[in-house]
């Protein structure tokens, strides 16, 4: 049935829409914005903001006595507005002004200095002057190995507490206090290290302010490098190279491998890797560990954990141990690819160089805030010595190319060093929703069928709902695949798995919203959810453009088994290539 479309005026420029549409979005059909601060709009997946208190998008409807919020406010028949009286103006300027004097006035070496919303209206509405004075709030910094929490700069938006507990459904972040002490905070006001918190940053890409950050990294980068006395390798995750154009002026959906590699040479690296190479040999696992479930089920033993869940998220392995500790025993043993090359970096590729791990740093980029907490788990070290050493992020990566005055656009194409760079498209495609339970399917089908098949591109897992389900035919298996994007459409289906209605056999879940390309550590989208579709797209782009599309048969992975693991899931293999899980307090 057609929903009623109601007339209004806005701004002299008459407009039809659904009755139910608020006036901000009827503003946007003719093409007037109505500024928003707490509004947030992320409507694809699930999440619309809207709480309306920040006051910073009143209008004047004609007949009503008070402004009203635009973003929250349904249009009527017949309904005038008016977004740019001299009330309007004042009012929205009050407002700025009021934020502002309790807020820090350190925009100049704030983090967020650039991308700040807040800082941005400021601009727009001319604020040159503090015009308001008196007492500010003060809280606690709360500094964690992934995100930083400044609540001085709390601006109560409260758009990250609508992203923790409606789309993630984690739980961590909520209003407390009343009046001049109301802020965001974490129950009992613990740090997020003590609570829930999968670490996603999800509440970081929809902050608009310096309230929440990620703890950057970039200068202990620059300490090493400078350091002779090591050797420092980076490897590269396959969604930086869909979104770091975007902080050097290209437009959403441009490929910049070939830049990117050679920016990172310039920065000094001595070797530029990339993790797709590992999200290769992580499918090696994978694929064998899932095929060897399905094969001793099929055969009767009642003692199979299926569904198989995808385990390369570090925010979902960290939900699932607080959440779900009675299935830790379903998700794949195999660790994510940036801890697999890491690991063989540090116990395998050293050997090759003739140097000592601890001489040895690896420096990872990732579009994710939980890859620095994973890295930071005790069971991912040696000795003392971790890993992976650094851990940075898409935006960290374009404030050292910035530091080092590097001229991005103006950089020629390079390629990844060998051996720890040769990838297949089934590498790439771990930066998108429903990659690595496809990338897993082309290997396994390969391998169940002993056929080289033709069939690559499995479709029917592609897309951007948030939970999906496809039947996949492997020779004479009939699979079915589970795939969800979200912490809140993962919960879904594990709370399914736990009462016994899960008919899946493999499941795929990455914690935020398109997978990797939509990671907290990448460049701010600000909403737009076009960004994350065209970012997608290069990942599509570059499997399409690859020589080699099955983890299987990238020629260096071969070479790695051959000399050191034999074939998936042996000893050796386990020994460095797979980790266990733990229950987890659910404070």
């Amino acid at each position: 049935m057609d929903k009623k479309m109601v007339n209004i005026t806005i701004d002299d420029k008459h407009v039809q829409v659904p009755a139910g549409t608020t006036i901000h979005m009827a503003a946007k059909e003719v093409g007037i914005n109505i500024p928003t601060l707490c509004y947030l709009n992320l409507n694809d997946f699930g999440c619309v903001s809207k709480v309306a208190s920040c006051r910073v998008c009143v209008v004047e409807v004609t007949g009503k006595g008070n402004l009203a919020p635009a973003c929250s406010t349904p249009v009527f028949e017949g309904m005038e507005v008016r977004t740019n009286t001299i009330r309007v103006l004042n009012s929205r300027k009050t407002v700025l002004e009021l934020m502002l004097s309790d807020h820090p006035k350190d925009c100049l070496t704030c983090q967020k200095s650039g991308e700040c919303e807040l800082q941005s209206l400021a601009i727009s509405f001319g604020l040159r002057e503090i015009k308001y004075k008196g007492k500010e709030s003060t809280y606690r910094k709360d500094a964690s190995k992934a995100i930083i929490r400044d609540r001085d700069k709390c601006i109560m938006c409260r758009r990250c507490e609508t992203m923790c507990n409606e789309v993630q459904t984690v739980g961590v972040l909520s209003a407390i206090d009343r009046g001049f002490n109301a802020v965001v905070s974490t129950a009992l006001e613990m740090d997020l290290k003590d609570s829930v918190c999968t670490f996603c940053g999800q509440c970081v890409a929809v902050c608009p302010t310096g309230a929440l950050v990620e703890r950057d990294a970039t200068w202990d980068v620059l300490a090493a490098l400078a350091n002779p006395k090591k050797t420092v390798i980076v490897q590269t995750a396959p969604a930086v190279r869909t979104a770091l154009g975007e902080e050097f002026g290209y437009p959403a959906g441009t490929r910049v491998t070939g830049k990117l590699v050679a920016a990172l040479r310039k920065l000094g690296f001595n070797k530029v890797f990339d993790t797709d190479f590992a999200a290769d040999l992580t499918i090696m696992e994978e694929a064998s560990e899932l095929l060897d479930r399905l094969t001793r089920y099929k055969a009767g033993d009642k003692t199979v954990k299926l569904p198989l869940l995808t385990s390369c998220c570090p925010a979902w392995v960290n939900f699932f141990e607080h959440n779900f500790p009675d299935l830790l025993d379903i998700p794949s043993s195999a660790k994510s690819p940036m801890q697999m090359f890491s690991a063989v970096a540090k116990n395998i590729y050293t050997k090759e160089l003739g140097v000592d791990r601890k001489d040895l740093v690896v420096v990872s980029v990732m579009p994710c805030l939980a890859k620095k907490y994973e890295a930071d788990r005790e069971e991912f070290s040696k000795d003392g010595n971790y890993d992976t050493d650094i851990v940075i992020t898409t935006r960290e990566l374009a404030r050292l190319i910035k530091y080092a005055n590097i001229n991005f656009q103006a950089l020629e194409d390079d390629d990844f060093d060998k051996p720890l760079g040769e990838s297949t498209g089934a590498g790439v495609i771990f930066g998108r929703t429903g990659g690595v339970i496809e990338a897993a399917l082309r290997t396994a089908a390969d391998w169940y069928t002993g056929e080289s098949l033709e069939k690559i591109d499995y479709k029917e897992v592609r897309g951007l709902e948030g939970v999906r389900s496809a039947d996949v035919k492997v020779g004479d298996l009939d699979l079915k695949i589970g795939i969800a994007h979200g912490l809140g459409e993962a919960r879904k289906l594990l709370n399914e798995i736990r009462a016994g209605r899960s008919h899946y056999h493999a499941i795929e879940i990455m914690a935020c919203k398109g997978g990797c390309i939509g990671g907290g550590g990448q460049p701010y989208h600000h909403g737009d959810t076009e960004i994350l579709k065209k970012r997608i797209s290069v990942i599509n782009s570059e499997d399409t453009s690859k020589t080699l599309r099955k983890s299987h048969e990238n020629p260096y992975i071969k070479r790695l088994y051959e000399a050191y693991f034999d074939k998936p899931m042996s000893h050796n293999a386990h020994e460095l290539l797979h980790t266990r899980y733990f229950e987890k307090s659910k404070i």
